[in-house]
């Protein structure tokens, strides 16, 4: 019983190892291995709570040590990953976006307290957001112009109000409830990922793949309003 009790925490802490190595990696320039540690991070966030619960041991002490994971990894992670990016095209203005690492510890000390939130989201879901900061940082480009970085850092405070707002996101936990909802999605990302792989071995540069993990994301926030709209 014991052993069963600390493999969900285990999973945990390992995704709190995999976003604090991706935060030094930020630091290093090294973004590939950022989004891939948050990458890797993602997965150890979906087994430790699917552990939990395929081996019914919940625990007050998990869900805490979950949300302290996962600012780390989706919350500090990206943010740092982007502000280094940025950075050097706009200096220390680029401080703004770790914005979305306080947002983020707030969108997930509502979420362990909000009981609306169990088979969707009211606000965006901290991962997807880390995915998507992480992916820009790490595309392939020669150099930042000015616009493109002060364009980064709007986005970044458009998705601080993503986070907490009270915009509901489905959730792939109302997959039974909305089979068809979650095909269509699954569908648009595989579109999104051969493209992003034919777009690589276009440009002969396998790194630019990456990319997928942007687009997904932008088209689950995307197809999440088209759906809001035709249920209005």
């Amino acid at each position: 019983m014991q052993i069963k009790r600390i493999i969900p925490n285990s999973l945990t802490c390992a995704n709190l190892l995999c976003g604090s190595v991706a935060v030094f990696m930020a630091t290093q320039q090294q973004f590939l291995w950022a989004f891939a540690l948050i990458i890797a991070g993602a997965i150890f966030d979906f087994f430790d709570g699917a552990s939990a619960r395929w081996l019914k041991v919940p625990s007050p002490l998990g869900v805490q040590l979950d949300s302290l994971a996962d600012d780390i990894t989706f919350g500090l992670a990206p943010s740092m990953a982007i502000f280094c990016y940025l950075k050097p095209t706009i200096g220390w203005w680029a401080l703004i976006v770790l914005l979305m690492a306080a947002f983020s510890a707030l969108r997930l000390a509502k979420f362990n307290i909000d009981e609306r939130q169990t088979t969707s989201f009211i606000g965006l879901a901290t991962p997807p957001n880390a995915i998507l900061w992480a992916s820009i940082a790490a595309y392939p480009h020669a150099y930042t112009t000015a616009t493109f970085a002060w364009m980064m850092v709007a986005l970044s405070l458009l998705c601080c109000y993503l986070l907490v707002c009270e915009i509901p996101f489905f959730s792939f936990k109302s997959a039974g409830k909305h089979r068809i909802r979650i095909i269509l999605f699954i569908v648009g990302c595989a579109v999104l990922i051969v493209g992003s792989i034919a777009w690589a071995i276009i440009c002969k540069d396998p790194k630019k793949a990456v990319l997928a993990g942007a687009l997904c994301v932008l088209w689950y926030i995307n197809y999440n309003f088209i759906i809001q709209t035709i249920h209005k």
